[in-house]
């Protein structure tokens, strides 16, 4: 059977026209952009109406895929309010390749100077540097000609498709620097990251930015780091060991160390300090299901800084907010529409992503919380026409009782006897 046809939007399923307003100033300043290679002076569609329709898709539930754009541009309403003309297939596809993404950063950087922080966890009241998560996600990009371009590992692990390195503040909970590499440059994450640091910050990684390099380039920029290491760290020198304190042997630290760390042919080249935590993990669910089955099992952690003043439990704490960055990429791949992607390009995937990447920062603007899923599908409802005011407040206002149920959960955990 051949596939289904997807029905033909309606305009009054285009909705949140309105809420665009304030981001189309600041996207006037890529009109001009592409615009002199145009000799004939027959370009309709610029750079700025290009973004301004991938971000009404973005808030649009209707609107999932390039035709669907195509189709918005055709209605009075949508070419009144974003001052653009009918768009054809061909002039998006043709809008991926020439028109130049990184200027979509200026956009990124303006937008994040008017988010203020979010509530903070008091515990990290002595981490005064900005917390930074960092790791990256596979974006799977289907090929255009064949879907036997795929190519895939024994294990079923795609070998084609662009990886996104992300760093995310989480204070502000948005992503403030994103780069992309091609899928087939796995453990480039260190050097990457190397080449984008930034003074002031508290970078938090996982083990595969490992690299003496990175921890050396970050102390050396002047930032600090809180990384999970291997457990072939290469302690060449135990230079102090530290007495642990009753809060941090309830929060699993067994051991506290000053040491020197490397090896002959790399080192760090600033005393390490390395904790070892024990910790509950939840371990991966069979690929293809949905959540793990499995109840959490005990492993131990090594994470090393450069923080040598700040309490062992505390340092467990950062590295255990680390998975919030993998909230993210769930929300940014399943709720924002970057799982789909509307071009194959490099620079058409680049543009998507920094456009879900304002989306996001444009939720925290009209919202002042977290963006998450039952806030993205409430502000669906509302700029459907589904939902008014007084709903989408009554659900902005709810309480958060994310810490009453798990809780509950590890209660659940130890009454069954694990």
């Amino acid at each position: 059977m051949g596939r289904q046809r997807k029905q033909k939007i309606e305009p009054e399923q285009v909705r949140g026209l309105k809420r665009l307003r304030k981001i189309q100033t600041l996207l006037q300043r890529l009109h001009d952009d592409a615009t002199a290679r145009d000799k004939a002076h027959n370009r309709t569609l610029f750079y700025d109406q290009y973004a301004a329709l991938i971000l009404l898709a973005m808030f649009s539930p209707a609107i999932d895929s390039l035709r669907a754009i195509q189709q918005a541009s055709e209605m009075s309403k949508v070419r009144k309010r974003l001052g653009c003309s009918r768009a054809s297939l061909g002039s998006l596809s043709e809008a991926a390749r020439v028109f130049d993404p990184d200027l979509l950063l200026e956009v990124i950087t303006e937008l994040s100077r008017e988010l203020l922080p979010l509530a903070k966890d008091p515990r990290l009241a002595e981490v005064k540097a900005t917390l930074t998560l960092c790791d990256g996600t596979l974006l799977k990009a289907l090929p255009r000609l064949a879907e036997s371009m795929w190519k895939h590992s024994r294990t079923g692990n795609v070998m084609h498709g662009w990886r996104m390195h992300t760093q995310f503040e989480l204070d502000r909970h948005v992503p403030s620097d994103v780069q992309f590499t091609p899928y087939r440059c796995q453990g480039d994450e260190p050097a990457v990251l190397l080449s984008h640091l930034q003074p002031a910050r508290c970078y938090v990684m996982d083990r595969g930015y490992f690299n003496y390099a990175l921890l050396n380039g970050i102390v050396g920029i002047g930032s600090d780091y809180v990384c999970r290491v291997k457990k072939n760290i290469g302690v060449t020198e135990v230079i102090e060991q530290r007495e642990l304190s009753r809060e941090a042997q309830a929060a699993g630290v067994r051991n506290d160390q000053i040491i020197h760390a490397g090896s002959s042919s790399q080192r760090a080249d600033h005393v390490v300090r390395l904790i070892e935590v024990h910790a509950e993990v939840q371990p991966r669910g069979a690929r293809g299901e949905g959540k793990p089955q499995l109840p959490p099992k005990s492993e131990v952690l090594l994470i090393a800084t450069n923080l040598l003043n700040v309490p062992a439990e505390i340092i467990g704490l950062i590295y255990r907010y680390r998975w919030t960055i993998e909230l993210f990429f769930r929300f940014f791949k399943q709720i924002l529409g970057c799982r789909h992607l509307i071009s194959d390009d490099p620079d058409g995937i680049t543009i998507q992503c920094y456009c879900a990447v304002i989306a996001c920062m444009l939720l925290q603007l009209w919202t002042g919380k977290k963006p998450n899923k039952d806030m993205h599908r409430l502000v669906g409802f509302y700029l459907c026409g589904w939902a008014d005011e007084h709903d989408l407040l009554r659900e902005l206002n709810k309480p958060d009782n994310t810490g009453v149920k798990l809780r509950a959960k590890e209660a659940l955990w130890k009454k069954l006897g694990y």
